[in-house]
């Protein structure tokens, strides 16, 4: 997801999003873990989607502080 879409986002579907990938990463590095991933490139994808939506979220708190 391309960080312009997710600034769009309303708070309530962003925050249901974010918990979303986390759940999603959780689940990959178990899968990982165990030896039943078939494809080790999602959680890379995963991660950087999760740091996004962590970067935009900052963004917010700041904008909200200021």
């Amino acid at each position: 997801m391309r960080p312009s879409e997710i600034r769009e986002l309303a708070e309530g579907e962003f925050d249901t999003r974010l918990r979303e990938l986390e759940e999603e990463l959780f689940g990959l590095r178990l899968k990982r873990a165990t030896g039943q991933l078939e494809n080790p490139m999602k959680v890379r994808e995963v991660k950087r989607d999760l740091a996004r939506f962590l970067t935009v979220k900052e963004e917010r708190e700041r904008a909200g502080a200021a």
